[in-house]
Formats: structure tokens, C-alpha cells, sequence
């Protein structure tokens, strides 16, 4: 039975991708269609990092479409492109970094941290360029988590050359001073300083930059969202009340001041003894599913409170990389594809497009 090109977007159409919550045709990722006699070729450009997935995406393409019409050979392409995604008003991407994704929590102790790092190299570990920025002037831990020390380089007198970890660049505040020295700095001086940490950086062409907030809605907060370019926010918590009510005032600001909130991910959602197996919800459950719903936006995953994930990034090896075929492994990709995914629906920054214009008086 004859077919045409109508029909292969018909069985396009008819696949939800679960990293995009849509399928690749309404994406505008299916970037061309040919059909003829009984060979199809379809070539697809996806938005976002997905590089254990896309065998598997193929297949499941190609399967579909060889179901949904009499097509004798199909042949489906993949690539990736991505590109720089709308920030705040009056702002612009920076030099050598395509995106900046913030991720927060309204207070301490969720696991912010231990899911930035892990988060970044699930990035990576699926294709992309990333780097880290620890915001968090007065506790820095990614140096511990990336198993790194010591000075960064310096190149022309005053621009940072960033450390480089599991294929990561980054930079961190840790870096500069001594482990055992306390920052007693004031508002202004913090703020100053993750400003010479991002800008004096020389990130080397990144796809996305991760940067890992301190807890709150303090100065730090506000600088990142007022004055540096950001594409998009994550929002950490656990399940239980208290981290709910404080993860939605990191949710409002983000709103407030023109920043797409990506997603939820809830940390700790359920306890699995290393002795049994026994699962249990220690710290409530359905929490992050619930403020997703209120909130009009997505719970990207939920990641169980398992020893071996603090084991880990203490000993300087983030899940991603200690154990890649684990479950916390599978389950940081899974949310990276995804929040990743869902930055690619959003707006393209066209900034660049258009030239600079200068007026000199003679």
C-alpha cells in the first residue's frame, strides 16, 4: 500500500519522547522527511544532550515508523545541536558559555550540592560541555566532590584557567583559599567575588554551565538572578514539609525576576537499607510531586537516599563516574536529558545575530 510523507508525520506524531514531553515533530527537531518508493529517511537534530539514549531513540523510530506504514526500509539519522537559550531581560549570554543553568534549594542539607556535580557530569557523560561554578562562597565543596586541590593557573595577569575533572571544567572559591580559612565577608564582597569567579573564568566554549547556589534567597541569589545570564533554574528539595515551604520561595524569586524554572528534583525520597533492601519514605512522600503540580512545573526525578551516592562524592568520585551503570547513575542522566530537554523548548537567544553598533564622534 502506497504511502506518503504525511504518514511518516503521522507516526512521528504519534511518539511522546519522555525527556521532551512531546514529540520531535512539535520540538521542530525532525529537520527533514524523504520519502521514496518504499525507503524512508528521516533526520532528526535533537536540542539536547543524549548520547546513551540514541541508539535506543533509533530503534524505537524506526520501529514505529516501519509499523505505521507499508515502508520496506527505514533509516532514521540523529545528531545534536545546541544552542544558546533566552536570560533575563537586558542581559546577554557569556563569552564561551551557551547556557547557564542555576541549581537551588530554599535551605541547606537537600543534597544541592552532590546533585549539582552529579547533574554536570551526567551532562557530560551524555555528550555535552560542560562546566561547574561553585557559588557558595562561605561552604565550598566541589573541589572535595570533583577530587581536586591546589591553585588554579593564570593567564594575562588576571583570568582563571578552570580546573578540569571527569571531563568537567570548573571553578570554585575553594581553589583560592586554604580549606580550614574562614570567608568572613560581607554581602557586597560575596556577591563581588562570584562575579570575578564567572567573568575572569576562561570557560572554554561550554554548552551548559552548572552553577551550584549556595541554599537560600540571600545576596548571592539575587546577583545571579539580576545580573548574570541565566537560561535556566533547577530547584532541589526533599520530600519533607519544612524543605518544601523554603524550596517554593527559591521557586517565587526565580519567577520573579524572569528565570524559566526547569524542574523539581527531590533529593532523599526514599531510604533504602543497605542491609535488606528495605524502602521506606523517611522524609514524607509525593512532596515534590505535589509542589510540581501547584507550581506549574515538572518533578525531572526523584533520587532515593542511598549511601553510596554521599560515599561517593566524598571520596572525590560522584556516582556518574564511581559506578556509571548504577541505579543513581541511570536516574542523574535521566533528570540531565530531561532538564536539558526542557531548556531546549524554550526561547533561542538571537542576540548574536545582531551587530554592535558604535558611534564615534570625529
Amino acid at each position: 500500500m502506497p504511502f506518503a510523507q504525511a504518514d511518516v508525520e503521522n507516526s512521528l506524531k504519534g511518539w511522546i519522547s519522555p525527556d521532551l514531553g512531546t514529540d520531535l515533530l512539535t520540538a521542530r527537531m525532525v529537520k527533514k522527511i524523504d520519502v521514496e518508493g518504499g525507503k524512508v529517511h528521516v533526520k532528526v537534530t535533537l536540542g539536547y544532550p543524549a548520547a546513551s539514549h540514541q541508539a535506543e531513540l533509533k530503534k524505537t523510530l524506526e520501529d514505529k515508523i516501519k509499523a505505521d506504514t507499508s515502508a520496506a526500509e527505514v533509516r532514521v539519522e540523529i545528531g545534536t545541536q545546541i544552542v544558546s537559550h533566552a536570560v533575563q531581560k537586558n542581559l546577554k549570554p557569556l563569552p564561551g558559555v551557551k547556557n547557564i543553568i542555576a541549581v537551588a534549594s530554599g535551605k541547606g542539607g537537600v543534597g544541592k550540592s552532590t546533585t549539582a556535580v552529579n547533574l554536570a557530569l551526567a551532562l557530560a557523560a551524555e555528550g555535552a560541555r560542560v562546566g561547574l561554578l561553585d557559588a557558595d562562597i562561605y561552604g565550598p565543596s566541589q573541589p572535595t566532590m570533583l577530587g581536586l586541590s591546589g591553585r588554579p593557573e593564570v593567564q594575562g595577569g588576571n583570568k582563571l584557567i578552570p580546573r578540569l575533572a571527569h571531563g568537567v571544567q570548573s571553578m570554585s572559591i575553594g581553589y583560592l583559599v586554604d580549606g580550614d580559612q574562614p570567608m568572613v565577608w560581607r554581602g557586597p564582597m560575596v556577591t563581588g567575588a562570584l562575579q570575578q569567579l564567572l567573568k575572569d573564568t576562561l570557560w572554554d566554549n561550554l554548552d551548559y554551565l552548572i552553577i551550584d547556589l549556595p541554599p537560600g534567597t540571600g545576596d548571592i541569589q539575587l546577583t545571579l538572578a539580576q545580573q548574570i545570564p541565566v537560561s535556566g533554574a533547577v530547584i532541589v528539595t526533599t520530600p519533607q514539609d519544612i524543605a518544601l515551604l523554603d524550596a517554593q520561595r527559591g521557586l517565587k524569586m526565580f519567577e520573579q525576576v524572569g528565570v524559566a524554572v526547569l524542574g523539581l528534583v527531590e533529593n532523599m525520597s526514599i531510604h533504602i537499607c543497605s542491609r535488606c533492601g528495605h524502602a521506606e519514605p523517611i522524609f514524607g512522600a509525593g512532596g515534590g510531586e505535589r509542589m510540581a503540580e501547584k507550581y506549574g512545573t515538572e518533578l525531572l526525578g526523584s533520587l532515593p537516599l542511598d549511601i553510596r551516592i554521599r560515599e561517593h562524592a566524598d571520596g572525590g568520585q560522584p556516582s556518574v563516574v564511581a559506578d556509571p551503570e548504577g541505579e543513581p547513575a541511570r536516574i542523574y542522566k535521566a533528570i540531565a536529558r530531561k532538564l536539558a530537554a526542557r531548556l531546549a523548548l524554550k526561547a533561542k537567544d538571537y542576540s548574536a545575530r545582531f551587530p554592535t553598533i558604535t558611534v564615534v564622534n570625529d
